[in-house]
């Protein structure tokens, strides 16, 4: 009888365990879209607006196109979850119009769930990098530029490096080719396509950025921390990728941004993150800290500084002769 009680308890911990991290994972995946706060017209740079499809080909997209004279390159910006194409909200003009001053085209899109866009779940990324490729291929389209600078906030940075590692390496042959989807190759377009990288508040593991999640909003969330995301990676069909690895690895100019106070991510763990990018690629890497600023806090603390980082980092890689 005493076994059976044991037994029973376990079995009823273990059933608590598997109900509570499904209901977390539920929650965390059915967050509310947020669409942009109208913006006056009188002060948003003229644009056109774009319908496309993710590259699962299954999901509707919303993005706007701003256009300069003779464009260097196209910046797309890739949003953190819950956020929506002006992740900064209004103040966020300011460096779209320094962006197209200096001679960069701009791309602003809704991931899945997010702003206008379709979808009814939210993956931290693990999906949302079909919807980073699908705006690339509709840059392709629209834009005379022949290549893209991918800008990754928040969970952004899982949707940009995993869209990145997803594609087929330059001049891939036939038989590498044969191991990546058709939806993939239907694309046209490989690594190369994508010239940098602009990560604000890059984790180490993509899990990282559900974790903090589960701890500060879920009830047990110290239990279900880890099994949370897990279960958002399982219903995605994805694994917990090493950000850092992959940061540290890329071949392009990458410039990282975050805040001296991050309790989010971890201020220390993206200091690691910027050792090991810069013990391999130090001449291609920039970075900046923004003091007493905490996640995603950084451009609200000090603009000027956020917006004049970018700017350096633009024209120390891209120049217009260089293209």
């Amino acid at each position: 009888m005493r076994l059976a009680l044991v037994l029973s308890f376990i079995a009823l911990f273990i059933i608590s365990f598997i109900a509570l991290t499904v209901f977390s994972s539920n929650r965390l995946m059915n967050i509310d879209s947020y669409e942009v706060t109208n913006v006056p017209s009188n002060i948003l740079p003229s644009y056109s607006t774009t319908s496309f499809q993710s590259a699962d080909g299954q999901t509707s997209l919303q993005g706007w196109f701003f256009k300069t004279k003779n464009p260097i390159s196209t910046i797309i910006v890739v949003h953190d979850a819950g956020s929506n194409r002006l992740p900064f909200g209004v103040e966020m003009i300011d460096m779209i119009e320094s962006w197209l001053d200096n001679g960069y085209n701009v791309f602003l899109f809704d991931q899945r769930n997010s702003g206008t866009s379709g979808g009814d779940i939210c993956t931290y990324g693990y999906l949302e990098w079909q919807d980073v490729l699908g705006a690339i291929a509709i840059v392709k389209q629209i834009s005379v530029t022949t290549d893209v600078i991918l800008f990754g906030i928040g969970t952004g940075c899982t949707s940009s490096l995993l869209a990145y590692s997803s594609l087929p390496p330059e001049g891939a042959n036939e038989n590498t080719l044969s191991e990546y989807s058709q939806n993939i190759r239907n694309l046209n377009f490989d690594r190369s396509y994508i010239i940098g990288m602009m990560l604000d508040s890059p984790a180490k593991e993509s899990d990282d950025y559900i974790r903090p999640e589960v701890v500060q909003k879920e009830p047990l969330g110290f239990i279900t921390q880890y099994s949370v995301p897990y279960a958002i990676r399982v219903s995605s069909g994805a694994d917990n990728v090493s950000l850092a690895a992959e940061i540290a690895r890329l071949p392009i100019p990458v410039l990282i941004l975050y805040g001296g106070h991050d309790t989010f991510i971890g201020a220390d763990k993206i200091d690691q993150i910027i050792t090991e990018r810069n013990r391999l690629n130090s001449s291609i890497t920039k970075s900046v800290m923004v003091a007493g600023a905490g996640y995603l806090e950084e451009y609200g603390i000090n603009k000027n500084l956020y917006i004049d980082t970018v700017n350096s980092f633009l024209n120390s890689y891209y120049k217009m002769d260089e293209v």
